[in-house]
């Protein structure tokens, strides 16, 4: 067994044949002997041809422990032989999953040595090892931040992209950790903490603005130990001391809360600048509707001394009031449909949502006339069967009219120079 051993040392085919031939039974005695077999050496030596002639008798050896709880593609990858694994996977591409002793497996040891040739290899054969844990719950990622290992953190991040598993980012360890925290704790990426956002914030600046219930104290402890500070400290100007690291004034919080929260063209995406108008025009409508088909003040139950079952009790007692709430309620209302068309314009099923928006229009109107007094009921009618029409002409004359103001008043400053 010794000579068997020595052979798979040096790499010697000839000899394993020659072994073979005098004991054919010598690898299926190898298991009975020793926990190691002939394909870890040639794995940890290098030996490809040899590895390959190993696999190609006995393939089981593949999967096989060590003493130390590592199999031979453990071994191979480990010292970087790549074309070694590449050979091993052939016999079983899961075999890039198996778990040595201290719960590591074949990618991990490639990710701590940065073999990136093996750890493209291995993913190319299966993905999913990117995503193994350690007993420790750390991805290749993590071990790739905590030990430095720069050259495998790029491979595995090209890698998370390629084959769209970002998540895997997020996962934690078993302290909670992501990679950024040990990225940040590691203190690696130390020139980009200070960073600041479109709003002139930095990551303390947020952290210190926006406080949450658990964990503020932690996460600010490991900012700072990574030289985090604030944006006004950072630009020399003070809107609170610099030698502590107190939270903001009160007018600097608000001051920092309204810029945070305004809108900001290069920051804002167009689809979620959509989104949020349609919700504003949604809610808008729905509460002009609301007003609309049960106004203020209820309406009269029953026919009595003139007054007509239905209509607003508000219009018979206030009628200037009444038409000031219909019309601006009505203007409200129509203004929110015109924006929920625009901003729908393209979405499918056009047809049934214009029907929807029409057949919306047509009950609002219907409400509001049936509950208007005799007295209000034409003016009410006229006003808003006039508003779908007034309201989209409106507005286009007064993006019009502030284009104008603009061309006059560059022209005036131009003058002025």
């Amino acid at each position: 067994m010794d000579i068997l051993f020595q052979a798979s040392h040096r790499g010697d085919v000839e000899e394993l044949q020659e072994l073979l031939a005098k004991n054919p039974l010598i690898l299926y005695q190898v298991p009975f002997m020793s926990a190691q077999n002939p394909l870890h050496f040639a794995s940890a030596a290098g030996h490809l041809e040899f590895a390959k002639k190993i696999l190609e008798l006995k393939p089981e050896f593949a999967r096989q422990l060590n003493e130390d709880g590592y199999s031979p593609i453990h071994l191979a990858s480990a010292n970087g032989h790549a074309d070694i694994v590449r050979e091993v996977i052939k016999v079983d591409s899961n075999i890039c999953r198996l778990e040595g002793g201290d719960g590591r497996t074949p990618l991990h040891l490639a990710v701590l040595g940065g073999k990136v040739d093996v750890i493209s290899e291995m993913l190319a054969a299966c993905e999913g090892c990117l995503e193994d844990l350690t007993m420790q719950k750390e991805t290749a990622l993590h071990l790739a931040v905590r030990h430095y290992q720069l050259a495998s953190l790029r491979v595995l991040l090209d890698w998370s992209k390629q084959i769209r598993k970002e998540e895997i980012l997020n996962m934690k360890d078993e302290h909670g950790n992501t990679i950024l925290h040990l990225a940040v704790w590691k203190k690696q990426r130390q020139a980009k903490v200070n960073a600041v956002n479109k709003s002139g914030l930095t990551a303390l600046d947020l952290l210190l603005i926006f406080p949450s219930e658990a964990g503020d104290r932690e996460i600010q402890d490991i900012l700072q130990s990574a030289g985090a500070t604030k944006a006004q400290n950072l630009n020399s100007t003070t809107c609170y001391s610099s030698a502590n690291l107190d939270p903001p004034s009160n007018s600097c919080r608000s001051k920092d809360l309204i810029d945070f929260f305004r809108f900001h063209e290069g920051r804002d995406s167009p689809s979620d600048v959509r989104t949020t108008l349609l919700v504003i025009a949604v809610l808008v409508a729905a509460a002009t509707y609301q007003v609309g088909i049960s106004p203020p003040g209820d309406v009269w139950q029953e026919d009595d001394q003139g007054l007509v079952a239905g209509t607003s009790i508000l219009a018979t007692r206030n009628v200037v009031s009444y038409i000031l709430l219909v019309s601006c309620n009505s203007i409200g209302f129509n203004v929110s449909l015109s924006m929920i068309y625009t901003l729908t314009k393209k979405f499918p099923l056009q047809t049934e949502l214009q029907v929807c928006i029409f057949a919306l229009y047509m009950t609002f109107n219907t409400a509001v006339a049936a509950t208007s007094p005799e007295s209000t009921r034409a003016f009410t009618i006229a006003f808003t069967s006039v508003l779908p029409t007034v309201v989209p002409l409106s507005f286009l004359l007064l993006r019009k009219f502030r284009v104008i103001e603009r061309i006059i008043s560059i022209f005036r400053i131009q003058r002025g120079n």
